[in-house]
């Protein structure tokens, strides 16, 4: 059962050198931007902590691993400075995973939409259970996944990038998402899943914690300007928001 909190939970629990970090919220395990703020100053502290090797991330409950941000914020967005302040809760959190020292392990348990897409494809490995479905659902409210971007097309290419993003109402099955290089092993069920994920990061936080932070530099390498980019991104992605379109198209899904 997931948090009933408002502005969503986010625990940390460190043993044996891994540290899982759970996030919820009632909505869907959605990210108001509290809780944002919050996931990227855990992984920036985690970062500088020695005694982890490895950082597990994970949602709540049995239902989605992530509807993205929350949708109530976005239609209150009315200004730029405010949608680009809105946009920039992912643009940290993405960032913050990439300069993360530690490996970072995701758990996707069910369907993961926009934002939640762009957090799997920021992990280094992932384990998933047959009901992750993926959905870009953006360009149906008139915006595009322009802050998450750099993330996917890192991981399934710019060719995968734009099945996903121009076809915004088509779920993708969690083998596609397997093939494509987003997850990393996909289990029948969620039992099989936590089992082998306890087994790998029991084996891989057993490793030279030294060796797993060099080689988290290594598969990152490439990426400073991200620094630069996501929040540009988010920039513009807050400009989109404040078009007649999209405001026409929010105010459809609200009702």
């Amino acid at each position: 059962m997931g948090t009933s909190r408002t502005n969503g939970s986010l625990y940390t629990n460190i043993q044996n050198k891994v540290a899982t970090v759970e996030f919820g919220h009632p909505a869907s395990n959605s990210f108001v931007s509290e809780l944002l703020q919050r996931l990227t100053k855990t992984l920036d502290e985690l970062s500088q902590n020695k005694e982890v090797s490895l950082v597990v991330l994970r949602s709540e409950g049995d239902g989605p691993f992530c509807a993205g941000a929350s949708f109530n914020e976005l239609m209150a967005v009315s200004s730029q400075e405010e949608g680009t302040v809105f946009f920039s809760g992912f643009a940290h959190v993405l960032n913050a995973m990439r300069r993360c020292s530690q490996p970072i392990i995701g758990r996707v348990q069910g369907k993961a939409v926009g934002g939640g897409v762009g957090l799997i494809a920021a992990c280094d490995y992932v384990f998933a259970s047959v009901d992750a479905a993926v959905r870009l659902s953006e360009l149906t409210i008139g915006i595009a996944p322009l802050v998450i971007a750099p993330a996917l097309e890192r991981k399934i290419g710019v060719a995968g990038l734009a099945e996903m993003s121009l076809a915004p109402t088509e779920w993708k099955n969690a083998y596609w998402a397997k093939e494509k290089g987003l997850f990393s092993k996909v289990h029948d069920t969620r039992k099989e899943m936590d089992k082998e994920l306890d087994h790998f990061t029991s084996q891989l936080g057993s490793n030279n914690p030294e060796a797993l932070r060099e080689l988290k530099k290594v598969l990152w390498q490439g990426t400073d300007h991200w620094d630069q980019l996501l929040p540009t991104r988010a920039a513009i992605t807050g400009n989109l928001a404040l078009s007649p379109h999209t405001k026409k198209a929010l105010e459809a899904f609200k009702k």
